[in-house]
């Protein structure tokens, strides 16, 4: 079972390029570019598939319905299988954020730190992005668990690539900073983008 209270472990990138895996199971081709000492790692997860048998329900209490509860699960062992293991996870705390998270990390076997930003909830690419800013530069890799169609948009906005980004979809993004408070519009390449039917 994932923990909330524990150091994650160090993000290592000689695992992370040397998979290539990598390269052959997205739908996208990846972007291509030389790692060296002062990039960071930003991967983003949208929330699995969520319910609306309620209407009673708000909005940020929704669950997440079954498709999704087999749909997270998938992203995680995909972490496992590309040693994915972020220093810090940033999660919106509405309830399918965190049903979201908490499944895709036990199916990815790793005991990490969660931290839940009311400000990820319904964010616009720029409240995503300052978020981000804030961040301590030690961390070197960081995961963003969140909603569209900010994540979607700030993928965009980072690499240039315009790609679908459904529910459970993971995409993981190389940015050219030393340190977080140097994320901007542009910065970044796409690795690589899963969606749950690329691999289901």
């Amino acid at each position: 079972m994932a923990k909330f209270n524990e150091r994650p472990p160090v993000f290592r990138w000689d695992n992370y390029i040397n998979d290539e895996r990598l390269l052959t199971r997205s739908g996208t081709s990846p972007c291509l570019c030389e790692v060296n000492e002062t990039m960071k790692n930003l991967i983003l997860l949208r929330h699995a598939k969520s319910s609306w048998d309620e209407p009673a329900l708000s909005d940020f209490d929704r669950p997440l319905n079954n498709r999704g509860k087999k749909a997270a699960p998938i992203i995680g062992k995909l972490m496992k299988e590309r040693q994915l293991k972020p220093d810090l996870i940033l999660c919106s705390p509405s309830k399918r954020t965190k049903q979201t998270a908490k499944l895709v990390l036990d199916s990815a076997k790793l005991d990490l730190d969660v931290t839940f930003d009311k400000g990820i909830y319904e964010a616009s690419t720029s409240k995503l992005l300052n978020i981000l800013k804030s961040q301590e530069a030690t961390a070197e890799s960081i995961l963003m668990i969140g909603h569209n169609p900010g994540l979607e948009d700030l993928l965009t906005e980072l690499t240039g690539c315009h790609e679908h980004f459904p529910t459970a979809a993971l995409a993981n993004i190389v940015l050219d900073i030393e340190n977080w408070k140097g994320i901007k519009y542009g910065a970044g390449e796409l690795k690589w983008i899963v969606r749950p039917k690329e691999i289901s």
